[in-house]
């Protein structure tokens, strides 16, 4: 008589679409991951957004993953090519709080896709994010330089909505943007310099690339050295304008800065001068610190031998103070 051996077949987990689908859930119990020394931390904030919208993405175009690929079926990254921070209220954000994320996606154009993701508190709301993205490649195999747009297939017959963060980003890279939060766009000549070294193991992701969510973080890292009484930001615009290489140094120039309206003008840049990102800010700035340069300490409007405003003049010395440490 022949005996029958029992298998023993461990159940079966979740599929990757019942994942996103859960990675996709509105409300987050926040802890310590989440916060920092300001409340609600934007850098995690930006790459858990960045995750939702790329997730949105996959499901939008149906996927059961986020594994782009091109037509030839080379991978594909959805690349974060703009943010806007608004209405930021992360101040009153604490631990063991419901951070409620409702997020919505919309076609801009063929190759561009906005999220809008709306944050609140128990109905009361603590900021809004928009992203977007485009689909990009590496021309050369291992090169960050070499990023370039690329056109996967898509659904027939979507339906495209306008976004200003989108147009603006478009203008931004073609040199059509004037100005931008009341600052020159095109102005690059730089008050102060910030030299950092990015980790492989910490500011590039799964990708390779200099992670979108570490622009804003360096420019933080910058500002805060700058400027130590800096506060929370209220209102942020990132315009992502390329990438670097692996132990390839970053600069971020102080472009411009307004204490009256609480805004700064920076721009991320490649040693060799190359524009990675600009970046607007407002917010609590210029917050009182008795240990920053007296350059910094505020615009006046006084008229020096009715040469120049106070503003101007903050400018110059700003210039003449920057030092071997900043260059």
């Amino acid at each position: 008589m022949m005996s029958a051996a029992l298998l023993d077949f461990p159940p079966a987990g979740p599929s990757a679409r019942d994942l996103m689908e859960r990675a996709l859930d509105p409300h987050v119990l926040l802890g310590m991951p989440h916060l920092n020394g300001n409340g609600l931390s934007e850098t995690w904030l930006m790459k858990e957004l960045g995750h939702r919208h790329w997730l949105m993405l996959a499901r939008h175009l149906g996927l059961d993953n986020a594994d782009f690929r091109t037509a030839d079926g080379e991978e594909a990254y959805a690349a974060i090519c703009a943010t806007s921070l608004t209405d930021a209220h992360f101040a009153i954000v604490q631990a063991n709080d419901i951070l409620t994320i409702h997020s919505k996606l919309s076609a801009v154009s063929r190759t561009r896709t906005s999220t809008r993701h709306e944050l609140s508190l128990h109905g009361r709301s603590v900021g809004a994010v928009e992203l977007i993205s485009t689909f990009v490649h590496r021309t050369i195999k291992d090169n960050n330089h070499s990023i370039a747009r690329v056109t996967l297939p898509e659904r027939q017959g979507r339906r495209f909505q306008p976004s200003p963060l989108a147009q603006n980003a478009v203008d931004i890279r073609n040199g059509r943007l004037g100005t931008h939060f009341g600052f020159s766009v095109l102005a690059h000549r730089a008050l102060r310099t910030f030299k950092f070294d990015p980790s492989a193991s910490q500011e590039f992701n799964g990708a390779g690339l200099f992670y979108f969510a570490e622009y804003q973080a360096l420019a933080d890292r910058a500002l805060e050295n700058w400027f130590p009484g800096k506060g929370p930001v209220v209102r942020k615009d990132v315009f992502f304008l390329g990438n670097i290489e692996r132990n390839e140094s970053v600069f971020f120039d102080l472009i411009d800065f307004s204490d009256e309206q609480k805004t700064v003008h920076g721009q991320l840049r490649r040693e060799n001068g190359k524009v990675i990102a600009k970046i607007f800010a407002r917010g609590h700035i210029f917050a009182e610190s008795s240990s920053r340069n007296a350059c910094f300490v505020s615009f006046e409007t006084e008229k020096d031998n009715g040469m120049a405003s106070g503003a101007r003049l903050m400018r110059r010395a700003a210039s003449d103070l920057v030092d071997d440490k900043w260059r």
